[in-house]
């Protein structure tokens, strides 16, 4: 997976404590429209349409966070998105946002630098980095 990208109001939700990482829901969805730093909230995506094994709205992913010499790391698990009986996409992007929260705000999101299809049978895996998170605060 590319890089990280965080969403201009990701600082903001994180100093108002918009996030709570050990009981809300964060969830993975799928696009094929660039998103803009500018994004704020989970209405500002287009998300690819529902069917043959994606759901509206993505696949949750499980979020830790762990803290050691001053430094915040969270992580998330791998979602693993399978197309089953016709095909997902095209897409490029997956975003990572807050589902539990009723603004569903973005946090970040990736790009896979083309877009893809999955036919039937065929999984995308998001992976996180398993050493640095999703993202690191220190």
């Amino acid at each position: 997976m590319s890089s990280y990208n965080k969403f201009n109001k990701t600082v903001r939700y994180l100093i108002d404590a918009g996030f709570n990482f050990t009981s809300d829901t964060f969830k993975i969805c799928l696009t094929n429209t660039l998103p803009s730093a500018a994004n704020a909230v989970f209405t500002d995506i287009t998300e690819i349409a529902a069917g043959n094994g994606y759901t509206a709205g993505g696949s949750a992913t499980t979020i830790t966070e762990s803290d050691s010499g001053g430094v915040a790391t969270v992580k998330g698990s791998n979602v693993v998105f399978t197309a089953s009986g016709g095909s997902i996409g095209p897409l490029r992007y997956a975003v990572l946002y807050d589902s539990t929260n009723a603004a569903k705000p973005l946090i970040a999101w990736w790009d896979y630098g083309s877009s893809v299809t999955l036919n039937a049978t065929e999984t995308l895996t998001v992976a996180f980095d398993g050493t640095n998170g999703i993202f690191q605060i220190s």
